[in-house]
């Protein structure tokens, strides 16, 4: 399976790439899972470009080729102006609409505050909604107190322990040609042409 990361950071070193790189290898612990990580700050004048002319460069190309192309994503942002930043929702623009349907995301995000979590709810969560992701229960936001502090790494194991089983049903699926239901602690995700079946069935 493949996993990919797609970080907003724009500095080095970035607490938004740390932030996706202990997610991802939460994610992979089990094994059988090839990481990869898309660094937007290297794609923003190419982004840019493809904004204003409608065709991408090589390289956001190939990051859009491998994130449609993914098994499931890790999505990280820094937070300004109390939502995901521009470049972040920039990718997204120029993404596919249809690439990431059915796709389980993982939606993370970092600030200096605490009092910025919920955008993970308000603003990450409804755009990955929008693009018919299925985006796993856990959000994980990371303040700059938080690192280093209680909460954090349970956090961060709850949420990839849930894009692992989405990940793996969804590949059990595919294998099958269909999609199939998966327990997400005490969620269970369904399908949604299973459940549309179950809707036409006498």
């Amino acid at each position: 399976m493949k996993l990919v990361v797609v970080s907003a950071g724009l500095s080095v070193p970035s607490s938004t790439r740390l932030l996706g790189d202990r997610l991802a290898a939460a994610a992979s612990a089990g094994g059988g899972v090839e990481v990869q990580v898309v660094e937007l700050r290297d794609l923003a004048v190419e982004i840019a470009h493809n904004l204003t002319t409608g065709f991408p460069g090589p390289a956001l190309d190939a990051a859009l080729s491998a994130v449609a192309g993914a098994d499931g994503l890790i999505v990280v942002t820094p937070v300004f102006s109390a939502s995901y930043s521009g470049l972040f929702k920039s990718f997204f623009d120029v993404l596919d609409r249809d690439a990431l349907a059915g796709k389980p995301v993982l939606v993370a995000a970092t600030g200096g505050s605490a009092r910025h979590s919920l955008v993970l709810e308000h603003a990450m969560r409804p755009l990955f909604a929008y693009l018919r992701a299925v985006v796993v229960p856990t959000g994980v936001y990371a303040a700059s107190e938080d690192w280093g502090a209680e909460g954090l790494a349970e956090r961060i194991g709850r949420a990839a322990g849930e894009l692992a089983a989405l990940m793996g049903g969804a590949a059990a699926g595919a294998g099958r040609g269909e999609g199939v239901a998966v327990r997400v602690g005490e969620f269970e995700v369904v399908p949604f042409a299973e459940q549309l079946a179950a809707l036409r069935a006498p």
